[in-house]
C-alpha cells in the first residue's frame, strides 16, 4: 500500500504547477494533503477512482486539509471529535477495516513564538487522541507536522534552537509522541541519512542550495515497523514550497 502526503501551499496554485502529473505519475492508494487553503466548492479535480474528503477552515484560503483514497474508508472524522476547538480544518481521519490514517497540518508557532503556548495544548491533544486510536487499530500519522525533531533533520541547527519549529518545547512534544508508541517511518529506515529536507524557504534560493528543514512525515504506530517497505522524499518535485513524502507499507 502506498500512502503520500504533501503540503500543497494552496491546492488551486499548486495544480498550476503540475500537480496532476505528479498525482497521477505516482499513483498512491491515499494522498493526503496539507495547508489546501481551498474550499471544496472552489475547485474541481477530476480524479477517477478516488473518494474525496476535505476539511477546510472557516477562514477562506487559509489552512486545510484533505485525503484522496482509493480505498473505501469505513468512517470518517473530521477535527479531534470533542470541545477542542478546531476551526482550521488541520484533522482528518479514515478508519479502515484494519488500521486508521490520520492527516494532520500542525499549527505552527509563529516566528515570535505567540502561538507556542497554544501549539504545544495542541500537541498533547493530538497525541491523547492518536494513543487512543492506536488501541484500537494501528495508525498511519502523516502531514506537516511542523518541527524538525533532531538536528539532523534541518540543515542550520545551531542558529534555529529558538525558532519556531525547532524549539526544545517542540522537539520534546514529538519525542513523547514517539515513546507512546510511534515509529518516525523515514528515520526507522535511514536513521543517520543526511540533507534529506521536505521544505525550503522561497528565500534567496536556498532550496536550489538545500537549506531545507524535514518538517513532514509519516508516523507508524510501533507494530507496524516491520511493515515498511519505503520511506521516500520527494525533493525534486516542486509546486509547493515542501515536496510530497511518501511511505509504502506491506
Amino acid at each position: 500500500m502506498k500512502l503520500i502526503s504533501w503540503n500543497v501551499n494552496g491546492i488551486r496554485a499548486c495544480v498550476n504547477k503540475g500537480f496532476l502529473d505528479y498525482f497521477q505519475q505516482v499513483d498512491a492508494d491515499i494522498f493526503c494533503l496539507q495547508e489546501t487553503k481551498c474550499q471544496p466548492q472552489q475547485i474541481k479535480l477530476e480524479l477517477e477512482g478516488y473518494e474525496q474528503y476535505w476539511n477546510s477552515a472557516t477562514r477562506k484560503g487559509y489552512s486545510g486539509t484533505a485525503i484522496f483514497t482509493k480505498i473505501q474508508p469505513i468512517f470518517v472524522q473530521y477535527g479531534l471529535g470533542d470541545d477542542f476547538e478546531e476551526n482550521e480544518g488541520r484533522v482528518i481521519t479514515l478508519e479502515f477495516d484494519s488500521f486508521y490514517v490520520v492527516n494532520v497540518y500542525t499549527p505552527n508557532s509563529k516566528r515570535d513564538l505567540s502561538r507556542l503556548s497554544y501549539r504545544l495544548k495542541w500537541e498533547e491533544r493530538i497525541r491523547n487522541y492518536l494513543k487512543d486510536l492506536d488501541q484500537k487499530k494501528p495508525v498511519v500519522l502523516c502531514g506537516d507536522l511542523n518541527v524538525a525533531h533532531q538536528e539532523i533533520d534541518l540543515k542550520n541547527s545551531k542558529s534555529n534552537q529558538k525558532n519556531s519549529g525547532f524549539t526544545a518545547e517542540e522537539r520534546a512534544k514529538m519525542s513523547m509522541l514517539l515513546q507512546s508508541g510511534f515509529v518516525d517511518s523515514f528515520r526507522y529506515l535511514y536513521p543517520h541519512k543526511e540533507d534529506c529536507y521536505t521544505w525550503w524557504s522561497y528565500m534567496n534560493n536556498v532550496r536550489a542550495r538545500n537549506i531545507g528543514w524535514r518538517i513532514d512525515y509519516f508516523i507508524v504506530s510501533s507494530r507496524l515497523k516491520d511493515s515498511i517497505r519505503k520511506a521516500e522524499i520527494h525533493s525534486e518535485v516542486l509546486g509547493s514550497d515542501h515536496c510530497p513524502v511518501l511511505v509504502e507499507l506491506s
